[in-house]
């Protein structure tokens, strides 16, 4: 989350996450009504705003990630705070500012008709979430505005750390894949925390998604230091998880 618990502890936490061999990082843009969040996240969008973080200050902070870092940087985004500044003014200042792609959480398929196309014209590579009560019609329309990557979402619901995955995984993953064209990979998210989950997903989909177990590790160690300590320490154990897990 940007901003959270500040500007140069976000930079500091992106460089840790790259130490620990994180390729990909997405920045959350705080909104005061994150619903398709748990609490976890909630909070830390609450403590970002509560810190006068703007949309201007997310892009100064992936600017500075950008410099600091190879990471790519996927801005992960409600939509409420881009129609603000405006959806084409908003692109472009993304992609200037670093931005690799865009995820627009409560932007479903059936509605981007008229937006990804703002996005794409910035040069941003687009992400769409599908779940397992995702309709085939539905995963269809997100793959094909999908570029990035498409996003499966683990289980109904918000996001935030569980013990285990759902038995189902698999066969959304499956679905997810036929959907996908044969270039586009699949990533998994939400509720990933453990590196047993991790491995488990890493064997299913091209790329693992972990917020809110990270997000609760700054939480939990307010001085930035120790938190920037123990978000490399637990990214280091779900990264090497990952790469266990994959063929």
């Amino acid at each position: 989350m940007a901003g959270d618990p500040s500007s140069d502890a976000t930079v500091a936490l992106a460089r840790a996450l790259e130490g620990a061999g994180a390729e990909i990082l997405e920045l959350g843009v705080p909104f005061s009504d994150p619903i398709a969040d748990g609490a976890v996240l909630q909070r830390s969008a609450a403590r970002a705003l509560a810190a006068g973080t703007t949309l201007a200050d997310v892009w100064r902070m992936a600017e500075r990630i950008r410099r600091a870092t190879s990471l790519s940087l996927v801005l992960f985004s409600y939509v409420n705070p881009l129609l603000r500044r405006g959806l084409e003014r908003s692109a472009r200042e993304a992609k200037a500012a670093g931005f690799d792609a865009v995820l627009v959480t409560d932007l479903p398929p059936e509605e981007a008709g008229a937006v990804q196309p703002l996005f794409r014209n910035a040069d941003l590579e687009t992400v769409f979430l599908v779940s397992p009560t995702s309709p085939p019609g539905r995963m269809s329309r997100a793959a094909r505005l999908s570029s990035g990557f498409l996003y499966v979402v683990s289980r109904p619901g918000t996001t935030g750390a569980r013990d285990s995955l759902p038995s189902d995984l698999s066969r959304t993953v499956a679905r997810a894949r036929r959907a996908a064209r044969e270039n586009l990979p699949v990533a998994v998210g939400f509720g990933i925390a453990t590196p047993a989950a991790a491995r488990l997903a890493a064997r299913l989909a091209d790329g693992v998604v972990v917020g809110s177990a990270l997000v609760a590790k700054t939480e939990e160690n307010p001085d930035p230091n120790d938190a920037v300590v123990a978000v490399g320490r637990l990214a280091r154990r779900l990264v090497g998880a990952c790469r266990r897990g994959k063929p």
